[in-house]
C-alpha cells in the first residue's frame, strides 16, 4: 500500500500562526487555492485510486482540484482531523506553541499516555488515523492520496515509519501542501508490514513560488524544544 500524504493549502489562521485546530476551521486564502491548484500537475504521475480529506473545510477546498482532475469523490474521514490544541486552541504565542509540539514529541517518542493541555493524548490521536488506514487497506486501496494537517501528519509519519526516528519530527517541517509518500507491503496472511517513508516534500508543492515563508502555521515549525 502506498500512502501519500498532503498538508492542506494556507490558511489565515496560517499566516497568523494560530493554533486552529477545531472543526470546520477556516478557508483557504489566495496562495492557499493557488497551492491546491498546483496539485494535480504535481501529482498527476501517482496512481491515485481513492481522494479522503479530514472533516475540516481547509482540506476539502485543497483536495477539490485534484479530485476534479481524476473524476474522484472526496470523501470525508474524521480520523484524519488536525491534533486538537485542546486549551491551547487559537493561541499564537510561543509558550503555547512549544507546549503543543513538546506533547507531540512526546507521544512519537512513545509516550502516548501524555495528554494535550485540555485535550486528548496520543494513544488516542494516532489510533484514529491508524483507524482510517486500516479501513482504506481493508476496502483494498492501494494508493490513496489522504488530505490531512501538519502536526498530525508529521506525527503519525515519525511514529508510524521504521526508517525514522522520533527527532525526524523535530528536524522536518511541512509546509502547506507539503506531501509526505509512505510504503507499506501486503503480508501473505493479510494485513500491512511496516510503514516506510520514501519521501518528505516539506515544501509546497509548486515550488517556491507557492511558499510564503514563516506564514504555514505552528505545525511546520521546526523549532527547538
Amino acid at each position: 500500500m502506498r500512502l501519500i500524504l498532503i498538508r492542506h493549502g494556507q490558511t489565515p489562521s496560517n499566516v497568523e500562526h494560530f493554533l486552529d485546530t477545531a472543526v470546520p476551521g477556516p478557508g483557504l486564502t489566495e496562495l492557499g487555492l493557488e497551492q491546491a491548484a498546483s496539485l494535480p500537475e504535481a501529482l498527476g504521475h501517482e496512481p491515485i485510486d481513492g481522494i479522503f480529506a479530514s472533516n475540516l473545510v481547509r482540506t476539502q477546498l485543497t483536495a477539490a482540484p485534484l479530485a476534479a482532475a481524476l473524476g474522484l469523490p472526496v470523501d470525508i474521514r474524521d480520523g484524519l482531523r488536525e491534533i486538537s490544541a485542546g486549551e491551547l486552541e487559537m493561541r499564537n504565542d510561543r509558550d503555547a506553541i512549544i507546549a503543543y509540539l513538546k506533547t507531540v514529541y512526546s507521544w512519537v517518542s512513545g509516550d502516548t499516555a501524555v495528554r494535550m493541555p485540555g485535550g486528548p493524548d496520543g494513544a488516542a490521536t494516532l489510533g484514529r488515523f491508524d483507524a482510517v488506514i486500516e479501513e482504506l487497506a481493508a476496502a483494498g486501496l492501494k494508493s490513496p492520496a489522504l488530505f490531512s494537517h501538519g502536526a498530525i501528519i508529521r506525527a503519525w509519519a515519525t511514529a508510524r515509519a521504521a526508517n525514522v526516528g522520533a527527532d525526524f519530527i523535530v528536524d522536518n517541517g511541512l509546509s502547506n501542501t507539503g506531501v509526505a509518500v509512505l510504503e507499506a507491503e501486503d503480508l501473505p496472511g493479510g494485513g500491512l508490514g511496516p510503514w516506510q517513508l520514501l519521501t518528505w516534500m516539506g515544501e509546497a508543492v509548486g515550488g517556491g513560488d507557492l511558499r510564503d515563508y514563516g506564514s504555514d502555521g505552528p505545525a511546520a515549525d521546526d523549532v527547538t524544544l
